[in-house]
């Protein structure tokens, strides 16, 4: 059964039809969420949330072909509630410090991290739906209900604040405090 089906018929009250939909979307939610988030716990109910938006607005959704932006689209809104977006306490890119006891001692990543963490909500949504989602200009505008000149404009000023924060970073690394290695 296509993707289209299904949407139709969860929007009749399927609720295995629903269930296959959030089954098939669950990790894609879940790691947007956790890069717009910052956070595990948060990011969870942002997905929860969504899904439960989702649900409940099935039988208003009037194109089917629409269904992904508009899941989207809630998932940014339940991210945007959260109001986590600015202080995340643990990885948005899955560095997980806690597996094991131990680091993943992967430096480029935690340079992204930490450049991405001053990124405004803004751009770090664009950039999420375009790079980590993999959606068009005008999937990524539909989402979030932007022109495409905006998404673009963002995505450009997201990227280059983004360079500067890495660039900044490799002539001042990070270092861990004395005794903590």
């Amino acid at each position: 059964m296509d993707r289209r089906d299904l949407v139709e018929r969860a929007r009749r009250g399927d609720h295995d039809a629903f269930a296959q939909l959030a089954a098939a979307d669950l990790g894609r939610l879940y790691g947007a969420a956790r890069l717009l988030v910052g956070q595990t716990e948060p990011a969870r109910d942002a997905v929860q949330d969504t899904l439960l938006e989702a649900w409940r607005g099935l039988p208003s959704l009037r194109d089917a072909s629409r269904y992904d932006a508009w899941v989207h689209r809630l998932l940014v809104r339940s991210c945007y509630r959260q109001r986590k977006w600015n202080h995340p306490s643990d990885s948005a890119f899955g560095h997980d410090r806690t597996t094991d006891g131990a680091f993943d001692a992967v430096e480029d990543r935690e340079q992204l991290e930490r450049g991405f963490r001053l990124l405004p909500a803004e751009q770090r949504a664009v950039l999420v739906l375009r790079f980590y989602l993999d959606l068009s200009l005008a999937d990524v505008a539909a989402s979030l209900g932007l022109p495409e000149g905006t998404v673009k404009s963002r995505i450009h000023r997201g990227l280059a604040s983004l360079r500067a924060a890495l660039e900044a970073d490799a002539r001042h690394p990070y270092r861990l405090p004395e005794g903590l290695t």
